[in-house]
């Protein structure tokens, strides 16, 4: 016995080894506890009985959204250095000025826990309500072993207050924190000596990530912090090549990392790495669009080498203060020129993969959770070509 069926739907699977979205006409889905048993053409189905029968009414259903990569907790906001922006300061002189990454920190160390999770939630439940069922919430505005736990601590919160799955990422390299300035190498040993094997004796983090930069941190600084998860066990990820090549990219696909994101500015020899090493690419095209980047992401290169894309909102306070997973896809396709199929697998499929979840989430297989995102759309290419619309039926979390 199932606990619903919904039937009468249009599938875009997007399992692995279909071509496009493995769309199927006269779809089936079927769930018991919480986990997907049939996928598929209805005329293929077994004998199936269920509590529940719901009728999509010939409506699509993907596989619910995965926003990879989020900085979505954090304390005041960055309005003003926008303004700063659209006067004419780039995104680098607002940093060195103590705007940016600092500027955030010290409203979210002012923050209680309490208080970041109630400024969070808004931002939250407009993700929730655009279909997304898994999110990413990176720390980095923290900044200490208390300030970086708080906010480990508030994105965990989300999870018990919201029907979603968080993944947690500590993002302690992320920018230097006043109480090191001037000593980066202090910093990293901090973090890598104490904070990353704190965070993983606590379970707080379920990967560790860093900001390979110029106004972030060196390639040997990040490659101490990779040294370091990789002792505790934790996945990595790295913010790589988004202002500049200092070829982390490369560095974070021989570490064996998830994802390397943002790479802007990666070149062949990053591609190669990643395609080599099986690192996901995720395009943040909200942060390209937000700060008037002009350099595009090698989009050819990574099919080439054949790269998997994911795409995410990188809703942060300073670069992309965007909570919405459809108008990634668009800016995908007209910034980046993905295609639909592309955009579509990109913020499903790839995005779970990004995050090392594949085999659990990020397509519509049997084996898999039951997270759908039911559409009132004629055509899958609706989800990308539409702006500012949001055509959402309904959204299932766990069959629910």
């Amino acid at each position: 016995m199932c606990d619903r069926i919904w039937r009468n739907a249009r599938l875009a699977t997007l399992a692995s080894g279909n071509s496009g979205l493995g769309e199927v006409e006269d779809g089936l889905i079927a769930a018991r506890d919480g986990m997907i048993v049939y996928a598929g053409p209805a005329s293929q189905a077994p004998t199936l009985d269920a509590a529940e029968v719901i009728d999509c009414e010939g409506r699509w259903i993907t596989p619910g959204l995965i926003d990879c990569h989020t900085h979505l907790v954090y304390g005041g906001d960055r309005a003003h250095e926008f303004e700063l922006r659209l006067a004419g300061a780039s995104y680098e002189e607002i940093a060195r000025a103590g705007g940016g990454i600092i500027s955030t920190m010290k409203a979210t160390r002012a923050a209680s826990e309490a208080e970041l999770v109630a400024a969070t939630l808004p931002r939250l439940d407009a993700l929730i309500g655009e279909g997304v069922t898994t999110v990413e919430i990176k720390s980095g505005y923290g900044l200490s072993l208390v300030h970086e736990a708080k906010q480990l601590r508030a994105a965990r919160a989300l999870g018990d207050q919201r029907p979603i799955s968080v993944r947690t990422t500590f993002l302690g390299a992320h920018a230097l924190p006043p109480e090191f300035s001037g000593d980066p190498d202090a910093y990293i040993a901090e973090i890598a000596d104490r904070l990353i094997p704190a965070f993983a004796a606590e379970g707080l983090a379920d990967a560790v990530d860093a900001f390979c930069e110029g106004i972030g941190f060196t390639p040997d600084q990040v490659r101490r912090v990779f040294e370091a998860a990789r002792a505790q066990g934790l996945p990595i990820k790295l913010h790589a090549e988004q202002l500049s090549n200092l070829h982390g990219a490369a560095l974070a696909a021989s570490f064996g990392a998830l994802s390397a994101d943002h790479l802007e500015f990666l070149d062949e020899a990053g591609v190669a790495a990643m395609a080599k090493f099986g690192t996901v690419a995720v395009l943040l095209p909200g942060a390209f669009y937000f700060v008037r980047e002009t350099k595009l992401p090698p989009i050819e290169a990574l099919r080439a080498a054949g790269v998997p894309i994911a795409l995410a909102t990188d809703c942060n306070p300073g670069t992309s203060p965007l909570t919405s997973p459809l108008l990634v896809m668009n800016m995908a396709a007209t910034l980046f020129r993905l295609t639909v199929p592309e955009c579509i697998a990109g913020i499903t499929r790839e995005a779970a993969r990004a995050l090392g979840l594949l085999d659990r989430i990020g397509t519509l297989e049997a084996g898999k959770a039951c997270d759908l995102a039911i559409w009132d759309v004629e055509r899958p290419a609706e989800l990308v070509y539409r702006m500012g619309f949001n055509p959402l039926h309904a959204r299932i979390w766990s069959g629910r």
